[in-house]
């Protein structure tokens, strides 16, 4: 009776709360290179001829920090919008592989949800979101830490660019906020290389996108992750 009272008048703890707040918490240190990447995208969109509010909503329309960057520079140089949309798909299609991988995690779900995750489905909400599936026996906890870091990421991302556009031309030249990018993305890929297939995919990944730089429409990006991918499946582990 005291022990069915008790029950009664305790509040339940629900552990979907805390693994939202723990996949926010994981997305976190990704926003050291996020928000610069964003400011600098920002910081275009003010400085190129196109109207502010439209450059602004390329971040809620496609984003995707490299498209938005090609879309920005077409519609300063006064490309065509079939050139545009193309050229952005191209890029994004990167996203069709994270899909693959994630969509084990996915099958079942709700439309809504669904159509929801795979919109916040970046680079950085799949590495947190896949990490998350791992950590957690059950899908559903595994939907509330992915949810927690992918949101956190959206509303940085778009915060970022709006700063980016508002402050523009203001911002010293001195101050290469362009140089955070990739030296945190180094940062990122040096911390994981810790098996024989993680490093042949990042080096093979790597020389590819180098000889790549040239190739039309931003396709040496995708070009890179599947070499990657491929250098990374001929891997064969020693047993032990």
């Amino acid at each position: 009776m005291e022990t069915a009272y008790a029950s009664a008048t305790q509040p339940s703890r629900d552990p979907m709360v805390p693994l939202f707040a723990a996949g926010a918490r994981a997305m976190v240190p990704w926003l050291a290179g996020v928000v610069p990447f964003g400011l600098v995208i920002g910081v275009s969109v003010a400085r190129a001829d196109i109207p502010a509010a439209a450059g602004w909503l390329t971040g809620p329309a496609i984003y995707s920090g490299s498209a938005q960057i090609a879309t920005i520079e077409m519609l300063d140089d006064g490309a065509a919008p079939a050139v545009i949309v193309a050229t952005a798909l191209i890029i994004n299609l990167r996203l069709v592989l994270y899909s693959g991988a994630i969509a084990a995690c996915w099958r079942g779900t709700p439309r809504w949800w669904q159509i929801t995750a795979s919109y916040l489905l970046v680079d950085p909400s799949f590495v947190v979101g896949m990490d998350g599936y791992q950590r957690h026996n059950r899908r559903d906890l595994g939907h509330r830490y992915y949810l927690g870091g992918a949101i956190v990421l959206w509303f940085a991302w778009l915060t970022a660019l709006a700063v980016g556009v508002t402050l523009g031309a203001q911002l010293p030249s001195e101050l290469r906020l362009e140089l955070v990018i990739p030296l945190y993305l180094v940062g990122e890929v040096v911390g994981r290389l810790d098996d024989r297939a993680t490093r042949r995919a990042a080096g093979t990944a790597s020389v590819v996108a180098v000889l790549a730089l040239t190739a039309p429409l931003q396709l040496g990006i995708l070009l890179a992750i599947i070499t990657g991918l491929g250098a990374a499946l001929t891997v064969r582990e020693v047993p032990r």
